[in-house]
């Protein structure tokens, strides 16, 4: 009974989670995280048990698991402030975890940080399909881009589906953003990229993209 009772506490903590990101927190991490393909069994252990320990620390912390490639991995944070965030990655956690992936990874920890430009509460259900998008301006284009991804966000939240759908603008680069997807299905996911305000959102960045759209789907890591 208590291990049921468990489950159900961590499944609606889970559950939980953006709503708690729309009202607490302020900045944004996605580290891309590329271990070898024979190794990924090996990793996932390590990363689930520092989501714990992140999700401590963190308004909210997801570890996402590549679908077609499973020996990648996105880790999306989200905290208070930016100092929140560096405290976490100078620390114990942080550290233990570097040290357990070690030889297992096929390339560096890639970290992005972000402020939030579009985040919204939501409720992600069981078996969600995430997709995680980097999306690139060309710098003259900034304000247009920020623009067009405003509205595609407040418009895909309208589509069936849809569970979560926020936009991150990078620190140190604002010209580039981190789109966080959460939908019900595959399906759903596949609807919505022929809607036609998706096609027109894609239609407007053909003008201003500074690189080539990388939009990767994901399952949360059981």
């Amino acid at each position: 009974m208590l291990r049921l009772l468990a489950l159900a506490g961590l499944a609606m903590t889970m559950l939980g989670q953006p709503a708690a990101l729309a009202q607490s927190a302020t900045f944004f991490t996605v580290t891309y995280v590329e271990v070898g393909p024979r190794t990924a069994r090996a990793a996932a252990p390590v990363l689930r048990a520092y989501r714990g320990e992140a999700a401590k620390e963190a308004v909210a912390f997801e570890v996402l698991q590549r679908i077609d490639r499973p020996n990648q991995f996105a880790l999306l944070g989200a905290w208070a402030d930016q100092p929140a965030y560096e405290a976490h990655a100078a620390g114990a956690a942080a550290k233990s975890m570097n040290e357990k992936l070690g030889r297992m990874l096929a390339a560096p920890n890639d970290t992005r940080q972000h402020n939030g430009l579009a985040v919204a509460p939501g409720k992600i259900g069981r078996g969600a399909t995430f997709a995680v998008t980097h999306v690139d301006v060309i710098p003259p284009q900034k304000d247009n881009g920020v623009s067009a991804v405003q509205l595609l966000a407040e418009q895909s939240r309208k589509h069936v589906g849809n569970q979560r759908f926020d936009v991150w603008q990078q620190t140190n680069r604002p010209n580039h953003f981190t789109v966080v997807e959460a939908w019900s299905s595959r399906g759903a996911f596949d609807v919505h990229g022929v809607q036609p305000q998706t096609v027109e959102f894609r239609n407007k960045l053909a003008s201003m993209t500074g690189a080539l759209y990388d939009e990767r789907l994901y399952r949360t890591l059981r």
